[in-house]
């Protein structure tokens, strides 16, 4: 059984409806609060109100596709990680599903279930850091995120300052503000919740 420290929540979407269920149900099996959906506007839908940390998706479904709902996913939510499965796997559409689409894994029918499992764990860790990330920028001035943006890239104050055209002065203060609101105060800690905020 994965380890799931606390129930990660699962979509999975799948016109096949017992396959879709079966998958939901491995997943409950191995800790994950998973539901299956056999469309993607009854899941959007739904993770409008209650966001899953990782969407397991066909890539063909009737009228539309996997990556349609990927696309629509990525405005609706930018920390749900996405994993696509399909029965006819081409090379193009693995790099596209990847690269184009944000999805995180390409599995292949019928579902090896040690790499679903895998993934999926994988996905909720990727979206459980970026939330988390994500939420501790949330209070930062538009101007402290700036800032924050030229620490992580290990910039000194004076750098900063430098670079924005303000006085050093100005960035210890706005620094300071940065340390208070995220609780974090060296810059390794910056540079690592930069890179969780950013991470594709």
């Amino acid at each position: 059984m994965v380890d799931v420290p606390e129930c990660a929540v699962v979509h999975v979407v799948d016109d096949d409806g017992d396959l879709g269920a079966a998958v939901a149900r491995l997943l409950v099996r191995n800790g994950y609060c998973a539901r299956a959906f056999t469309g993607p506007a009854a899941m959007l839908h739904h993770h409008a109100n209650a966001p899953a940390h990782c969407v397991v998706t066909d890539v063909m479904m009737g009228d539309t596709d996997g990556f349609a709902l990927a696309q629509e996913l990525r405005t609706l939510d930018q920390s749900a990680a996405i994993i696509f499965m399909t029965a006819w796997p081409t090379t193009a559409n693995a790099v596209d599903a990847v690269r184009h689409h944000g999805g995180l894994d390409y599995l292949e029918k019928p579902i090896d279930e040690d790499r679903l499992l895998s993934a999926v764990a994988e996905g909720v860790g990727w979206s459980k850091r970026r939330r988390t990330a994500l939420a501790r920028i949330a209070p930062l001035t538009p101007r402290e995120r700036d800032v924050l943006n030229h620490l992580a890239q290990g910039m000194s104050n004076k750098m900063v300052a430098g670079q924005l055209g303000l006085s050093p002065k100005t960035i210890e203060d706005h620094r300071a503000s940065i340390v208070a609101k995220t609780g974090i105060a060296n810059a390794a800690g910056l540079i690592a919740l930069m890179r969780d905020v950013h991470e594709e």
